[in-house]
């Protein structure tokens, strides 16, 4: 009765001492793999040439192609300080190509006097610009619809005025009035022929 008291107890003994023996062995095991030396951590910084978006504009358009005149649509855009690798130049340098994982491609160009460019880029020639997938036509039937034709109307014609008539004077009437006697002289002896038989007429009277 005593040895089997004496076995039940040593049983729990045996059992603990194998569990934490294996957990020892487990941690050893765990220990080993930690390396000893420093491990490389990845920074979101590009090796090599890149550009950074100036802080004068809050964000910049990013094409698929050097041309900002339509030719080249607009395939994402960039953040004021936002940072990016930079791959190339075009042949004028006025655009920079730059690593744009969102693009056709994954690359994509931006206006140079809009971004800060750090390092040496070559020359890259740009992509060939998209074609319309389809030409746009004009349905003649539909289009002469909207032709309206106005019918020729006639101006109003110009009839010259008759030609003005200027009068002339004859030299005849001319010497005429130069032999007239001028009325002021008339009025004058009438005036002095009234005081005149005025005066003879007082001295009647007298």
């Amino acid at each position: 009765m005593v040895k089997n008291i004496s076995v039940l107890f040593l049983i729990p003994g045996f059992i603990l001492a194998f569990l934490i023996g294996g957990a020892q062995s487990v941690n050893a095991g765990e220990q080993r793999q930690i390396p000893t030396v420093s491990v490389p951590t990845v920074t979101s910084s590009p090796v090599g040439a890149f550009v950074i978006v100036t802080r004068d504009y809050d964000q910049i358009n990013v094409r698929g192609g050097p041309g900002g005149d339509g030719a080249y649509p607009v395939v994402g855009v960039l953040i004021a300080g936002q940072q990016v690798p930079a791959l190339g130049r075009s042949e004028g340098g006025l655009w920079v190509q730059i690593a744009y994982p969102g693009a056709p491609g994954g690359v994509g160009w931006v206006y140079t006097p809009l971004v800060e460019v750090s390092g040496s880029l070559p020359i890259i020639e740009p992509p060939p610009t998209p074609t319309p997938r389809t030409t746009p036509t004009i349905d003649p039937t539909l289009a002469a619809q909207f032709i309206i034709e106005i019918p020729p109307t006639h101006l109003p014609t110009f009839t010259p005025p008759p030609p003005l008539s200027i009068p002339t004077f004859s030299t005849s009437e001319v010497s005429l009035a130069s032999d007239r006697v001028p009325m002021g002289l008339v009025i004058i002896g009438m005036g002095l022929i009234g005081m005149f038989g005025l005066l003879i007429s007082l001295l009647r009277d007298r």
